[in-house]
């Protein structure tokens, strides 16, 4: 089961651009090639998954424990024959100065052979202390190459390529210049999904043109092919899309598409036949049992969603008439009332009376913990976690939230609505900014079909 680490010296250094390249490159090879991406993220992964052909699944230890990310880790990989990590942030940086979950750990966990990237960006000589203390650091870690990434020319590599085999032993597998880079846009959150990218394809096809032509695949696959074996488990099962007992409408389009792929298949496991619909395009709700409405940039599409005045009344009407809807961070804010950015206000559905607010900071962003609090209105499961780990990101927050709601948690870490409370309950519509995961004892989505379930035959 060959792998591969892609990790750097800190964030913002181009990992995602080369991971997206390496992937479509392994895959045009010919290689099964599943994603991951470290840490809570959609954004890259929907790059990552698109780039391979298949779905990127995350590898988090906020959410999960050693055991659950070497098991799903090695459940994915069992119909796969490249498995190729995208890392966050620095190698090194961590939550703990221990850095117990840091890149390197998940590396060392894993047994994946890790390739570090380095931004050279104005640097020569400089370099060979940099990658010696990396070295250094931690014994423990072996890196197994390094590539170099926004190099100013010929001559610039030229003298990288020096200091690197004069001072260090590491094996130097590329030198990716700057001029050659296509641009992907970034938003406030990272890059812009390439769900809501007309030219996705197109830019991915760049990407891996330019890692071919400045990158050894050759000596990276062979690399990747040196990592030891993995405990062996059951693939993870792939669902038919179509078949379960209730019908549950997901919004999907441009405006949203923050979905964890394994938590889909979760509720098709819980008996969901996953209905997509789009807020921004289609006039009515399909014919369903229950809504999920997860997160996205409902901002960038204010217009178009206020101009479908037929979607956002469907929307309002199933939920005012008793109909389970769950939401998400961008799904909470398509239910308030107004959403504003800058000099405009748009109307969206009015299912929660308050209006909600973009702004230049966030307002919530990293790791979240929260306590359900009696009302939270799912079914418990046997085994529930008393406290469930989850993560916020958002630039919007509530104007005035109402007094009189009833919140579903309370929150330990992290903003949330009001930085007490998360999780509105209205009728039977649970919305939150906070991103639940299917892992660490969570179990959302059984819970969540289960309450459909319930309110469709009540009793």
């Amino acid at each position: 089961m060959s792998r591969l680490y892609i990790s750097a010296t800190h964030k913002s250094s181009g990992k995602t651009t080369l991971s997206i390249g390496l992937c479509r490159n392994f895959a045009q090879l010919g290689h099964r090639v599943r994603p991951f991406k470290k840490g809570p993220d959609y954004i890259d992964p929907l790059w990552l998954g698109r780039a391979a052909g298949r779905d990127c699944l995350n590898l988090d230890y906020n959410t999960m424990g050693q055991g659950e990310i070497r098991e799903t880790f090695a459940r994915a990989m069992a119909d796969a024959d490249l498995g190729l990590i995208e890392g966050n942030v620095g190698l090194f940086d961590a939550t703990d100065l221990a850095g117990s979950n840091s890149n390197a750990e998940l590396a060392k966990l894993l047994e994946v052979p890790l390739i570090l990237l380095v931004d050279v960006q104005g640097m020569s000589r400089g370099l060979a202390p940099l990658l010696l203390g990396y070295q250094a650091f931690d014994p423990s870690l072996r890196i197994a190459g390094i590539i170099l990434n926004k190099v100013g020319g010929q001559r610039h590599e030229g003298n990288l390529r020096r200091v690197v085999e004069h001072y260090t032993d590491l094996a130097l597998l590329g030198a990716i210049h700057r001029e050659s880079q296509p641009r992907i846009d970034e938003r406030h959150l990272g890059l812009m999904p390439s769900n809501e990218s007309r030219e996705a394809e197109a830019q991915i096809e760049d990407i891996r043109r330019m890692v071919a032509d400045q990158v050894d695949l050759d000596t990276l696959l062979r690399i990747s092919a040196a990592a030891p074996p993995l405990p062996r488990f059951p693939p993870i099962p792939v669902l038919a899309p179509r078949g379960g007992d209730l019908r549950i409408g997901i919004a999907r389009d441009e405006a949203f598409g923050f979905y964890y792929p394994d938590d889909l298949e979760a509720l098709r496991a819980a008996g969901a036949d996953l209905i997509p619909f789009s807020p921004v395009h289609d006039q009515a709700l399909p014919e369903v049992d229950g809504l999920l409405i997860g997160g996205g940039f409902p901002e960038y599409r204010m217009r178009e969603l206020t101009a479908n005045r037929g979607m956002r009344e469907a929307v309002r009407n199933f939920i005012e008439g008793g109909g389970p809807a769950y939401a998400e961070c961008g799904g909470l804010m398509y239910l308030c009332r107004r959403l504003s950015w800058g000099d405009e206000i748009a109307p969206m559905c009015g299912v929660l009376q308050a209006d909600v607010a973009m702004h230049d900071r966030p307002q919530g962003r990293g790791y979240i913990q929260l306590r359900e609090r009696e009302a939270f209105p799912w079914p418990r499961l046997p085994d529930q976690a008393s406290e469930i780990h989850a993560h916020e990101f958002h630039h919007s927050g509530i104007v005035a939230p109402d007094p009189a709601w009833v919140y579903g948690y309370e929150v330990l870490r992290g903003s949330g609505v009001d930085g007490c409370h998360d999780g509105i309950i209205y009728k039977n519509l649970l919305a939150s900014y906070a991103h639940l995961r299917h892992v660490g004892g969570v179990g959302w989505p059984a819970r969540f079909i289960a309450q459909v379930r319930r309110c469709r035959r009540p009793g």
